[in-house]
């Protein structure tokens, strides 16, 4: 299986490893030239990291209409933090809106300076006592009606599901527990089958 990792800003290098331990290969989408054909890849992350200024260079390398383009007709995508974020249809006080692809509306920033990073477990989806590393991170606020909510802690939504995309607001990449990387693989590996047949 073969995934692209968005590697212009942020913590990209730490999925990588992840992705390694679970025997899959990887490349670095940096430039427009690594990005090629979308049907080259299975699946693609968006790590955490800095929002505003993953948006300004996806614009600027000109990879913002391909990757919008290739989530729209079904590249699997998991996107943490701030990967959350460039994926969603709106935010909260903030006009801003990235590729948008995501049907669900997020706050930036929203746990505030004094829970601005913290752990904790919870169940996500099928998922039990999940390691979950929060770093000034955003929450979903709202969720269109067909996306699937798979966790929340202290009554705030932190990861979703809808369609290919999976959205989560903490750091599975910075734990030792692989399963939700696991779980966008098997996202992955669906695609990659159906690609086949198609073929």
């Amino acid at each position: 299986m073969r995934i692209a990792v968005l590697a212009v800003q942020g913590a990209f290098r730490e999925h990588e490893e992840m992705l390694a331990r679970l025997g899959c290969e990887t490349q670095e989408i940096r430039a427009l030239s690594d990005f090629g054909q979308p049907t080259q890849w299975d699946g693609i992350i968006l790590p955490g990291g800095e929002s505003t200024t993953q948006g300004k260079l996806l614009r600027e390398l000109g990879l913002f209409q391909p990757l919008q383009r290739a989530i729209r007709d079904g590249l699997p995508v998991l996107a943490t933090c701030a990967g959350l974020i460039l994926l969603a249809e709106k935010l909260t006080d903030d006009p801003t809106v990235h590729l948008g692809t995501l049907p669900v509306t997020v706050r930036r920033n929203a746990y505030g300076r004094q829970l601005g990073s913290f752990t904790c477990k919870a169940s996500c989806g099928q998922l039990k006592e999940v390691p979950m590393v929060f770093i000034r991170a955003p929450y979903i606020e709202q969720t269109d009606k067909d996306v699937e909510i798979l966790a929340t802690v202290d009554g705030h939504v932190v990861a979703v599901r809808y369609q290919n995309q999976l959205g989560l607001s903490f750091h599975p990449e910075l734990t030792e527990d692989t399963r939700m990387h696991e779980s966008f693989l098997r996202l992955a590996a669906d695609y990659a089958q159906r690609k086949t047949k198609i073929a």
